[in-house]
């Protein structure tokens, strides 16, 4: 607590935080009303750190911007201070909110050092803070989306390869041939990498009818906080719950948005093989259908469950058990 001038106890002063707005090049920082651009390299985000400890920022927030604002992040927790990585739209919501329909990159920085202002008077803003991937787990990330993007490439070859003109067949077939040279490559890279540092978690998962290499990879890559969360924190951090959509008298159906992307692309297609070869999620999938529930909703509802029981098996560090998932009849 302060002292006034009256001898009088009074709140502390709440300590400023600060928004960036991340791209290739720049990052430019918004430190209440003031503004100011630094390189997007060792030597700006050395500058940038100590102008935070500096002015003694609470908290900082920045978009996900494909990448290029991990560094960044990275260093800002180094040096001590809080990050909070939020999603563009969420971004783009709160400054529409705002009445900011202008886009810059100064705008930008600005209303992220708003949205941190209010992120930082959350009762829940640990839930925002950035988690500091440990080397291991960002060397499986950057390996897994490396294979991913790989395959994306191999599709779109082999898709023109079937109409390709004859003039262009070799180099595409060229490609196609280098590139699975570049699969086989990351793929030993990934089974050494998971053998030296994630079997055990892996092995967990594989034990569900269902997962595989690809999916467990990416479980152990892209969702570290698998096993430490509750079955509805980690479903709504997926995005796999349903979220209401109520207002006055209307009552819309529930629907599922958001979340983590690669993690959901995944989870769906190890459920399609569950529906099939997973007794448990197999009985469940039936019965909804059963029940007159579309395709999709009988979907997302079977991938909640298995995201449900995958954690569970993870905090509890225990292989599946068909037994302890059967529903009484």
């Amino acid at each position: 607590m302060n002292v006034n001038s009256q001898g009088r106890e009074t709140a502390p002063t709440p300590r400023a935080n600060a928004g960036i707005d991340v791209s290739k090049d720049w990052l430019d920082v918004a430190l209440g009303s003031r503004s100011e651009r630094f390189a997007n390299d060792a030597a700006g985000m050395e500058s940038l750190t100590a102008l935070m400890r500096q002015k003694s920022i609470d908290l900082v927030v920045l978009e996900a911007t494909g990448g290029y604002e991990a560094a960044v992040a990275a260093a800002l927790q180094v040096a001590g201070l809080a990050v909070a990585v939020v999603n563009p739209r969420q971004a783009r919501d709160f400054a529409k909110s705002m009445g900011v329909l202008a886009k810059t990159d100064r705008v930008d920085a600005q209303v992220l050092r708003a949205f941190a202002d209010v992120i930082a008077r959350h009762e829940k803003r640990g839930q925002f803070l950035h988690q500091l991937p440990d080397a291991q787990r960002a060397q499986l990330a950057a390996l897994v989306a490396r294979r991913r993007q790989l395959l994306d490439m191999r599709t779109a070859e082999s898709n023109r390869l079937i109409m390709a003109h004859k003039a262009t067949r070799k180099s595409l077939a060229a490609i196609i041939k280098a590139l699975d040279q570049q699969l086989r490559q990351v793929d030993q890279d990934l089974d050494r990498h998971i053998r030296e540092h994630f079997k055990p978690l892996t092995d967990l998962l594989k034990s569900a009818k269902g997962i595989g290499a690809v999916t467990s990879q990416t479980l152990a890559a892209a969702l570290p906080e698998l096993g430490r969360l509750d079955r509805r924190a980690i479903a709504a951090l997926v995005g796999v719950a349903p979220l209401a959509c109520e207002s006055g008298q209307h009552r819309g159906s529930r629907h599922v948005w958001g979340g983590r992307g690669e993690v959901r692309h995944a989870l769906y297609m190890a459920t399609l093989t569950a529906t099939r070869f997973n007794p448990v999620i197999r009985a469940f999938y039936e019965r909804l259908l059963a029940k007159g529930k579309p395709f999709k909703v009988a979907m997302v509802a079977c991938m909640r469950k298995l995201l449900t029981i995958l954690n569970a098996m993870a905090r509890d560090g225990t292989a599946w058990n068909a037994q302890l998932h059967v529903k009484n009849p």
